[in-house]
């Protein structure tokens, strides 16, 4: 059964937005914190940022001030809305439990930022 389903990718332009969702399954949103990562061609999967199960977030340095991540607790979704885009965020957008504990990853979505 798909646990992870990560959605609202597509492609926007340098200095657009985009908010992406993530819906999980109960049994895995519960309780849990949840985070985004991303992979571009060729290069390892990065976390990008997590909100805890009552809400609080941390990012990495290189989305800090940009992306925001949030999630709607009774509706089993984690979002992360991201602003300011450039080119070099594109990648496949993932989300996942925070810790993952080997937890499989979803198909994910496709972002790309280019003029």
């Amino acid at each position: 059964q798909v646990q992870l389903v990560e959605s609202g990718g597509g492609l926007v332009q340098p200095g657009g937005s985009l908010r992406l969702s993530c819906a999980a399954s109960g049994s895995i949103f519960s309780g849990n914190a949840m985070g985004w990562y991303r992979q571009a061609p060729g290069k390892q999967r990065e976390f990008l940022a997590v909100i805890t199960s009552g809400g609080a977030g941390n990012y990495a340095d290189s989305v800090k001030g940009r992306f925001t991540i949030s999630r709607d607790n009774a509706k089993n979704t984690v979002y992360l809305q991201m602003n300011s885009l450039k080119p070099e965020d594109t990648a496949v957008y993932y989300c996942n439990t925070v810790p993952r504990g080997g937890r499989s990853w979803g198909q994910g979505t496709q972002v790309t930022v280019s003029s």
